[in-house]
C-alpha cells in the first residue's frame, strides 16, 4: 500500500482541500517545478532549492511518493545513482504551475537582493510566448543559464533544463526581458524586433520550413 503523505488532512470534502492535501506543504509544488524539467539526483534538487533544508527536502519526496507523485529509480551502470521523476498524476500539476505562476508574475518585480536565480525557473512562464514559434524544440540562454522548451504539434509544451541536443531555434535575452514577457508587458516578436532577444532558427528547421 502507498505510504500516506504524513500532512494533517484538512478534512474537508472538497476538491480544492483534497489537492492541497497533497501539495499544499512548503516547497511541494517547488519541487513538482524541478522535476518538470526531468529526472533529478536529490543533490540535484537541493542545490536548486535553495533554503530547502536536507530533511525537508527528504521528507517532502517521501511524502511526494506516497501519494504517487514521484518515483525513484535507480540509472543503469556506470551511473550507478538514484534520480527523482515525476509520475504522470504529478506532470499534471504543470497546468496547475503555470497558472500560479502567471497569477504571481505582477508581483515579480526586479530580483532582490536576496534572490537566488536559476536560468530554468523562466521556462513556466514563458511557455505561452514560445509557443507561438509554434512545433519543435526553442533552446533559450540567459546569462544566468539555459533551458529548453518543446512544443508540440498539438500545443503541448513541456520544458527541460541546460542545453538541448538538437534544437530547432536558439533564443537569446535576459532576465528583464523574460520578466516582461511573463507580465504580458512585452509579446516575444516585440522583444525580438527590439532587440530584447534573438531567434536563430537552425539549418534543418529552416528546410522544413
Amino acid at each position: 500500500m502507498p505510504r500516506q503523505p504524513r500532512r494533517r488532512s484538512y478534512d474537508q470534502h472538497c476538491a480544492a482541500a483534497r489537492a492541497l492535501d497533497l501539495v499544499g506543504d512548503r516547497w511541494t509544488l517547488l519541487v513538482v517545478r524541478e522535476l518538470l524539467a526531468g529526472p533529478r539526483r536529490y543533490t540535484d534538487l537541493h542545490a536548486d532549492l535553495p533554503g530547502v533544508s536536507t530533511d525537508m527536502l527528504a521528507g517532502r519526496l517521501k511524502d511526494m511518493e506516497g501519494a504517487e507523485l514521484v518515483t525513484r529509480r535507480r540509472l543503469p551502470p556506470p551511473a550507478s545513482a538514484s534520480v527523482y521523476e515525476l509520475t504522470p498524476r504529478g506532470r499534471d500539476l504543470l497546468p496547475v504551475l503555470r497558472s500560479l505562476a502567471a497569477w504571481g508574475a505582477p508581483d515579480l518585480g526586479e530580483p532582490r537582493p536576496t534572490d537566488a536565480v536559476r536560468a530554468h525557473w523562466y521556462a513556466i512562464p514563458l511557455l505561452g510566448p514560445l509557443a507561438e514559434l509554434g512545433p519543435g524544440v526553442v533552446q533559450v540562454s540567459l546569462d544566468e543559464g539555459e533551458f529548453h522548451v518543446r512544443i508540440g504539434g498539438d500545443g503541448s509544451v513541456a520544458y527541460g533544463d541546460g542545453e538541448a541536443d538538437a534544437p530547432d531555434a536558439r533564443l537569446r535575452t535576459d532576465v528583464a526581458t523574460c520578466r516582461a514577457l511573463a507580465e504580458g508587458e512585452l509579446t516575444l516578436a516585440a522583444a525580438i524586433e527590439s532587440g530584447h532577444a534573438t531567434l536563430e532558427r537552425t539549418a534543418s528547421a529552416a528546410e522544413t520550413r
